[in-house]
C-alpha cells in the first residue's frame, strides 16, 4: 500500500506540474506576441518618418526638376509630371508671391493650364519663364503714371486753342474768304486734281496749295510768288478745327526746326486735312 501510495503521489505531482505551467506558457506566448507587434509598430513608425521630406511631392509620383525664372530671379522647383499647368501656377505663386491670374507662364509658347506637364513634354532641367507683376508692383507703377496723365490732361485743358491766340485771331476775324472752297465735315476725300485755293496765309493774303506728286513738291502760291518746297523737307504738319466753323481747319507746315518756321494756312476744307498730312509726310491714304 505504502509503495502504491508513493507511486500515486509521484504521478499526481507529475500531473499537477503541467497544469500549473500552462498559464505561464500562455502568458509568455502572449507576451512574445505583444512584444513582436510593438516592435513591428515601432519599425513602421521609423519607416514612415523617413519618407516625409517636407515636400508636397508623393514619393511614388514621377517628378521633374524645373528652373523657374521670374523678374531676374531663379527658383528650383520639383513637381509631379502629371500636375497640370494650373497646379504649376499655384506652386509658382508659393515661390514668388505672384498670383496665378497675373502670371504668364512660357515654355515653348504660352503654357496651357488644362494640360499636364507630361502632355506638354516638359523634361528635367527645363527652364520656365514667368512674366507678370504683383499687385503692389502694379499699384506702384500705375499711380504715378495716372497722376502724370491727369497733369498732362489738365495742362491741355488750360492751353488756349490756337484759333483763340492773338496771332491767329487777327486773320480769322476777317471771316471766311469770298472764294473759299466748299467743305464737308466728318468725311475724308482724296486731294483734288486742281490746287486748293481761296485760303489765307498768316499775313492775311490769299494763298493756294498745289501738290506736285511727280516732283514730290508742295507749291505754296501767293499773289507775289510761288515757293516750291520739297515734301521731304517738311518736318511736320499740324492742324486744328476753327472754333465755330469746325468744317474748316487752320494748318501749319513745319518748314524748319522752330515754330517760327511754321507756314500757316487758314480755312482749309476739313475733308482734305488727312489727305494733305498723309501726302506731305509720305503716307498713302486709301478711301
Amino acid at each position: 500500500m505504502a509503495t502504491q501510495d508513493g507511486s500515486e503521489e509521484v504521478i499526481m505531482e507529475t500531473e499537477v506540474k503541467p497544469k500549473e505551467a500552462e498559464p505561464l506558457g500562455e502568458d509568455a506566448e502572449k507576451g512574445d506576441t505583444e512584444s513582436t507587434a510593438q516592435t513591428a509598430a515601432g519599425d513602421t513608425t521609423t519607416q514612415d518618418s523617413s519618407i516625409s521630406n517636407g515636400d508636397d511631392v508623393d514619393g511614388d509620383q514621377e517628378t521633374v526638376d524645373l528652373k523657374i525664372i521670374w523678374n531676374k530671379n531663379k527658383y528650383d522647383l520639383k513637381i509631379p509630371v502629371d500636375n497640370t499647368g494650373a497646379k504649376l501656377k499655384e506652386r509658382i505663386h508659393s515661390l514668388t508671391g505672384l498670383p496665378p491670374a497675373m502670371q504668364k507662364v512660357m515654355y515653348k509658347g504660352l503654357l496651357p493650364e488644362d494640360k499636364t506637364l507630361r502632355e506638354i513634354k516638359i523634361t528635367n532641367g527645363a527652364k520656365i519663364m514667368v512674366v507678370g507683376s504683383t499687385i503692389n508692383d502694379v499699384l506702384a507703377v500705375n499711380t504715378p503714371k495716372e497722376a502724370i496723365q491727369q497733369e498732362v490732361k489738365a495742362e491741355e485743358n488750360k492751353k488756349e486753342p490756337l484759333c483763340r491766340q492773338k496771332q491767329h485771331r487777327k486773320v480769322l476775324d476777317k471771316g471766311k474768304p469770298d472764294d473759299i472752297m466748299p467743305s464737308i465735315k466728318g468725311t475724308k476725300e482724296r486731294l483734288p486734281t486742281v490746287p486748293l485755293s481761296g485760303m489765307f496765309n498768316k499775313s492775311g493774303g490769299k494763298v493756294r496749295l498745289t501738290f506736285k506728286l511727280e516732283q514730290d513738291q508742295l507749291w505754296i502760291g501767293t499773289k507775289e510768288r510761288t515757293e516750291k518746297v520739297p515734301m521731304g523737307s517738311i518736318k511736320n504738319v499740324v492742324s486744328e478745327p476753327i472754333e465755330g466753323h469746325e468744317d474748316y481747319h487752320m494748318m501749319a507746315f513745319q518748314l524748319g526746326p522752330t515754330e517760327a518756321s511754321q507756314y500757316w494756312v487758314y480755312w482749309v476744307p476739313a475733308q482734305f486735312v488727312d489727305a494733305i498730312k498723309d501726302t506731305v509726310l509720305g503716307k498713302w491714304q486709301y478711301f
